[in-house]
């Protein structure tokens, strides 16, 4: 694996990227959610054994630059979107985790290239759905957060007393980040529910069964409200499914990268 602390953009030359790669043939754009990019590290790793995968960290994430102009989802989904143009590729299957799979939406919808031609969102926020509201996560205690984000929460809880100074620190700032993007309205774009059934290309919604921050009941109105999705509910999993259920997750995402590949999709 590769890694380039600073891929400088053409389009954007107050925004370097810091980018992870790995594998070959197919690309995969791996986009992490508000945890990070450990959060989707086990899944990019295990892409790249058929797969390029390119992971970025997110603008301001883990003390990257954040440019000042960069302040929505929207901004983000472009910047990604010119990267896929810059390194010229195309058929790029795009998987995100929570505000990435908003992420991953977004930049099908502002597609005009057709480069995109597979979508995985896991877990994803970025609709609104007035029956299923999003929890409010900036509100909630360490405690609060496992018992909302995973399956066991037991396993995966960490007491902030127990945590190092620096690790602490780095958490708050990808907090700050993440409200700076996605704070208001907070955690979806008011009209992005009504516009996703302009996404032609096929979309697979993988969420965790125990997800409290948004609910299986959310994942199926989001996948219905695309052109051609598909929910797929993990047992045993909260938020995160790639990491409490990895074999289940990867399996799926397996079948959806050779389903969506071009010669495949012209037989």
């Amino acid at each position: 694996m590769s890694t380039d602390p600073a891929a400088a953009s053409a389009a954007y030359a107050d925004l370097p990227l810091t980018l992870s790669e790995a594998g070959t043939g197919r690309p995969v754009l791996v986009l992490h959610g508000g945890g990070g990019p450990a959060t989707v590290a086990g899944l990019a790793d295990h892409l790249a054994g058929t797969a390029h995968t390119i992971t970025p960290v997110h603008p301001g994430w883990e003390g990257t630059h954040r440019p000042a102009w960069l302040t929505g989802i929207d901004d983000l989904a472009l910047a990604y979107l010119n990267l896929l143009r810059e390194r010229h590729l195309s058929d790029v299957l795009v998987v995100g985790s929570s505000l990435g799979g908003w992420t991953a939406a977004e930049m099908a919808l502002r597609d005009t290239e057709g480069l995109i031609t597979g979508l995985v969102l896991i877990d994803a926020v970025g609709v609104h759905v007035e029956t299923e509201p999003i929890t409010d996560f900036f509100a909630l205690d360490a405690r609060g957060v496992a018992e909302h984000s995973w399956h066991d929460p037991d396993r995966f809880y960490l007491d902030p007393a127990d945590m190092p100074a620096d690790e602490l620190a780095r958490r708050q700032a990808n907090m700050a980040t993440m409200r700076v993007l996605a704070g208001e309205p907070y955690m979806h774009s008011p009209t992005l529910l009504s516009r996703l059934g302009q996404i032609r290309v096929p979309a697979l919604l993988l969420w965790g069964e125990s997800d409290r921050v948004v609910t299986p009941a959310y994942g199926a109105v989001y996948a219905e409200a695309f052109g051609d999705g598909r929910l797929e509910v993990i047992r045993g999993a909260g938020h995160l499914p790639q990491i409490e259920q990895p074999e289940a997750t990867f399996a799926l995402i397996d079948e959806h990268l050779r389903r969506t590949s071009g010669p495949l999709r012209q037989r």
